[in-house]
């Protein structure tokens, strides 16, 4: 099944794929070209499986940015998780892979500030996979700062950017200005910044 999708270089779409019983979930690129050919470029993290690959977002150094809930457990289309819900960095040219990011209970879109030093994560927790809310889970959008140590990055300053109201915030994007979006179920959100 999939999910979150961005353009990637001039002949490719990235799209996250939560997978199924039988195909694994992951980040897969596919051709904007007739007969529009798919690759999975990555399915799990040191050999173990993904739970159910949600949105994806590329950095300027050509990482890739990407978050990783277990959904398709939750809604009985994905075996159980093997990974906590996290938010991984995937470098292509090295393969190298890391998770960014946990402590999240469903981790969802994500997005880069203009100047990519901040990104937003959301967490969309409150809407469990089979449909019911939970007031008491969060449906919130989390900030955390990229900084540098020893020419790789990490996320600090974990913080609460905003909660929605009613539903969820699913989808987010960042305009030029800085401004956040996310839609949230019961219409478009916009923060202050």
């Amino acid at each position: 099944m999939a999910n979150g999708g961005i353009n990637y270089g001039p002949d490719y779409i990235l799209f996250c794929a939560q997978g199924s019983m039988a195909a694994r979930s992951g980040l897969y690129r596919m051709s904007r070209a007739a007969p529009y050919e798919t690759e999975l470029l990555k399915g799990d993290f040191f050999s173990r499986p993904f739970n159910s690959v949600n949105d994806v977002v590329v950095h300027a150094d050509g990482s890739v940015w990407f978050t990783d809930p277990s959904y398709g457990f939750e809604q009985g289309y994905r075996p159980p998780p093997c990974l906590p819900n996290q938010v991984y960095r995937w470098c292509p040219g090295t393969g190298s892979i890391r998770a960014m990011a946990d402590g999240f209970g469903k981790p969802n879109g994500i997005c880069f500030s203009p100047g990519e030093e901040v990104v937003y994560v959301t967490d969309t927790d409150r809407v469990r996979g089979d449909g019911t809310v939970d007031d008491r889970r969060v449906s919130s959008i989390y900030a955390f700062d990229v900084c540098v140590c020893h020419g790789e990055p990490f996320l600090a300053n974990r913080r609460l950017f905003a909660m929605a109201e009613r539903g969820i915030p699913d989808g987010i994007k960042c305009d030029l200005e800085g401004n956040v979006y996310s839609g949230c179920g019961d219409g478009m959100g916009r923060s202050g910044r």
